[in-house]
């Protein structure tokens, strides 16, 4: 089928970039948007707009229904997600297809399988792909298992929601006294939050550090892997500084792990872009989770490859195999990224509001993914994140002293954002040397 129309089902600097790949691919768009997203630089861009709801993502990005029917009223022919939102959500996934629209990303079976962190844990296993000492499967009311158990993988241990993300629904242990406890609790927020109870226990790795790898598969059978990224800057598990290729990281490991994620797409019959997440301690990979959809550190990638993953993406939705073969992949030069967010620096807490001054940093290899401009409000109903920036040199400490430069050049004003942290990390000596580890940055901040 033609890929002539597509439905851009989210906001912001995502939204912005899926309406620029189709554009040149010649592809018209439609951009659906909440009453609070008028204003949207790519609702203003795009060929045509639906409003689908109110301010609250409940009440517009979130509903399906919603975004069916402007799909409908202006005969898109596929509808792609972006991140976050419903991006992997089985359900909407299967809504599409079975409406007649094509969705831009994995089957439904495929979403669910690795929506659950248990089964795409035993998927993984059954692909070759390293995973961490655990329970291999759910936790179940025999407290006395769970004890065996923790004393087979060792403490300390950590427990985790089957369908958790982002950082929520999992709680360390490091003793025996502390362990039932701490299942009880974990299963009763996992109730809460994800509508599942079910918990699992792994090995609780002291001082990983963060890396994934990018791949794209088509119909046909075809499969390659783009390399991986390192994203152990973090808070509260959120990522704050991406970088491509993880600093540390041989060749011969980048072949071995790209090889074992590639092989794994073929045997969950993978289709799209899609992001294998490890956690790396004393040079072994262990399997976490997969991301069914873009990144928001695809730029990274992109930067060290010359691969446009958002046009393979449409490509791949089209029917069309992959524009590449693995040899055809080298990594080129380092990218590192920093996540532009609304909040205050110091408490993390989102500071929406008016930009009363707005100026882009430039200069060779530098690249901005932004959808604010003068004159924009954030509103104050989404996310914090408002921009990427993102530096490429011919090694990486080239690439961080563009980073440090673009950091002094771009200008935010009307609001407050973490580009102060930004600049602190880039002068952090740890971080110039590489291979901090995921708690570094919350004990650089007094909040680990």
């Amino acid at each position: 089928m033609k890929l002539d129309k597509v439905l851009i089902a989210n906001r912001g600097e995502i939204a912005l970039r899926i309406l620029r790949a189709c554009r040149e691919l010649g592809i018209k768009t439609v951009a659906v948007h909440s009453e609070a997203d008028r204003d949207l630089k790519h609702v203003r861009l795009a060929d045509e707009s639906v409003c689908i709801g109110p301010p609250p993502s409940t009440e517009s990005y979130l509903s399906i229904p919603a975004i069916i029917s402007a799909a409908e009223v202006t005969d898109a022919v596929a509808i792609h997600p972006g991140y976050g939102f419903l991006s992997e959500n089985a359900d909407f996934a299967e809504r599409v297809e079975n409406s007649g629209f094509i969705f831009i990303g994995p089957r439904a079976e495929t979403i669910r399988l690795m929506g659950d962190k248990i089964t795409a844990i035993e998927a993984m296993k059954k692909a070759g792909v390293p995973t961490v000492p655990g329970s291999g499967g759910p936790l179940d009311e025999d407290g006395d298992r769970t004890i065996r158990l923790a004393r087979e993988i060792g403490y300390p241990v950590i427990i985790k929601a089957s369908g958790g993300g982002g950082g929520r629904g999992m709680r360390v242990v490091h003793s025996e006294a502390a362990l039932l406890n701490a299942v009880q609790m974990t299963r009763s927020e996992a109730a809460a939050a994800f509508g599942n109870d079910e918990v699992y226990m792994e090995k609780y790795l002291e001082t990983p550090r963060h890396i994934e790898f990018q791949v794209l598969a088509d119909e046909h059978g075809n499969v390659i892997h783009l390399g991986e990224r390192d994203c152990s800057m973090q808070r509260r598990h959120q990522k704050v500084v991406e970088e491509a290729p993880a600093p540390g990281v041989t060749e011969e490991q980048r072949e071995r792990m790209g090889e074992v994620v590639a092989n794994a797409c073929r045997e969950i019959g993978y289709r799209g872009a899609g992001t294998f997440e490890f956690l790396y301690e004393n040079g072994e990979f262990y399997f976490i989770e997969m991301n069914t959809r873009v990144q928001v550190e695809h730029p990274v990638t992109e930067m060290v490859t010359g691969v446009d993953i958002v046009k393979e993406q449409l490509r791949i939705a089209a029917g069309l195999p992959l524009s590449y073969r693995q040899e055809d992949i080298v990594l080129r030069g380092h990218a590192v990224e920093c996540r532009i967010n609304a909040e205050d620096a110091r408490t993390f807490l989102p500071c929406p509001g008016h930009i009363s001054q707005y100026h882009a940093p430039g200069g060779p290899g530098i690249r901005v993914d932004s959808h604010i401009y003068n004159g924009y409000t954030v509103p104050p109903h989404y996310d914090s994140m408002i921009g990427k920036l993102i530096a490429w040199g011919e090694d990486r400490a080239t690439a961080i002293a563009r980073m440090r430069g673009a950091l002094s050049e771009i200008v935010i004003d009307g609001i407050r954002t973490n580009i102060e942290l930004q600049r602190d990390i880039m002068a952090d000596a740890a971080f110039q040397r590489g291979g901090t580890d995921i708690h570094y940055l919350e004990k650089k901040l007094g909040i680990g």
